[in-house]
């Protein structure tokens, strides 16, 4: 994972810390050019959390690289000097019943213990301890909802919630074009969290396990069906910061990028009210009468961002899982009812409220009234289906 900026010099680190300054030695079967890359090394971290991980690992792997080096070494040592060839005999003994039997079982463990609970656990208590610490002076809270394959984000302090998706081309997906710089790490809502503040990272999903993963930040949080999970950050430097879901989540676990924009506050006010605007925006959508013209451009635009992952852009789908939209007696059936009410398990059902028990999901509260209304007119007069009616946001609204 790279940032689209690179990282100034990071703060020097506390005292206890500074044993990870050897790693660098202990550690060098990797050129500084290595280190500097990505690709063999960490990103550099740019969150308090990040900075204490990345120093516990470099600390414990000091550590675990002499126990290595000192418990092979008299290995080799005890092998080349008691061989057979040099006429070494072994012991006759049986049971811990001298002296030299208890001295080399006790004091190991003892040195064990001693790494442990003193070198290792007390460091690493003081990491996990700050990593669970949401709540204290907390400046603001975004709620994160994993959904398949997408995610949802809510401001909860300002009002602000939109839902962020891939917007990496099929045709790079599929080999057609070249790869670009952030192939499957581009979305088209990018969370946008102020420099220096304290976030509070409220975790759930809609359908299974997903995981909230950004490298740089030193997070990586499950976000679980039933349950509201927390974790936090406070970015330190302004820049682009890229991750992904990191849990095998279903058939496009590899297509559910996060992408965080850490902006200066001024800069973040002015993004908050731009985002209230464009809601704004959407919800007066949602009362005008639209064209069919208009509803299908709108709708072939939503239904590749929302619906194509699983029914693909054709429209066949890929039964029995996802089943085809093309000549589905679903899709092809009754809007509404005679009196304009929800017909159950209708096409406009189906994308509203889902299918229990399925993999399709409901998308009454991720989608406006103009996208559902756009999407389902779309299908009914797309892929062969040639319905030749349409639904106004207007209608979807007076459904919710």
């Amino acid at each position: 994972m790279t940032t689209l900026n690179p990282q100034p010099h990071q703060p020097a680190l506390p005292f206890r810390h500074r044993l990870s300054l050897l790693a660098g030695p202990v550690l060098a079967l990797a050129s500084g050019a290595a280190f500097a890359d990505y690709t063999w090394n960490f990103p550099t971290p740019v969150t308090p959390i990040g900075r204490d991980t990345l120093s516990m690992h470099n600390q414990f792997m000091v550590i675990i690289t002499v126990l290595f080096v000192v418990v092979f070494a008299i290995m080799i040592y005890s092998m080349i000097k008691h061989r057979k060839s040099t006429g070494a005999r072994p012991a006759k003994f049986s049971g811990p019943t001298g002296a030299v039997q208890w001295f080399w079982t006790l004091v190991p463990f003892a040195m064990l213990l001693f790494i442990d609970f003193v070198l290792m656990g007390i460091p690493a208590f003081h990491a996990v301890v700050d990593m669970e610490d949401t709540r204290t002076k907390a400046d603001m809270v975004l709620k994160v909802t994993g959904l398949q394959w997408k995610w949802k984000y809510e401001y909860p302090d300002s009002g602000v919630q939109f839902v962020s998706t891939l917007t990496t081309p099929r045709e790079q997906i599929e080999g057609k074009e070249a790869k670009g710089e952030h192939y499957l790490l581009e979305v088209d809502n990018e969370v946008v969290l102020p420099v220096g503040k304290k976030v509070r990272i409220l975790l759930t999903s809609t359908d299974v396990i997903h995981t909230w993963w950004v490298p740089q930040f030193g997070v990586k949080r499950d976000a679980i069906p039933g349950f509201l999970r927390e974790t936090w950050v406070r970015i330190e430097e302004p820049g682009v910061y890229r991750g992904q879901c990191a849990e095998l989540c279903g058939k496009d676990h590899g297509f559910m990028p996060v992408v965080v924009r850490a902006v200066p506050e001024p800069e973040y006010a002015a993004w908050v009210d731009k985002k209230k605007a464009e809601m704004s925006a959407a919800a007066a959508g949602g009362d005008k009468t639209w064209t069919m013209a208009e509803l299908l451009a709108k709708g072939k635009e939503s239904y590749e961002k929302n619906c194509a992952a699983c029914h693909q852009p054709n429209g066949q789908g890929l039964p029995p899982a996802f089943p085809a939209l093309a000549g589905s007696k679903i899709v092809t059936g009754p809007l509404l009812s005679p009196d304009g009410k929800l017909i159950p398990d209708s096409h406009v059902d189906r994308v509203m409220n889902g299918k229990t028990g399925t993999a399709m999901q409901a998308f009454k509260a991720t989608l406006s009234d103009v996208d559902i209304a756009a999407i389902v007119t779309y299908e009914r007069n797309s892929f062969g289906n040639t319905k030749g009616d349409m639904i106004q946001p207007a209608q979807i609204k007076a459904l919710r």
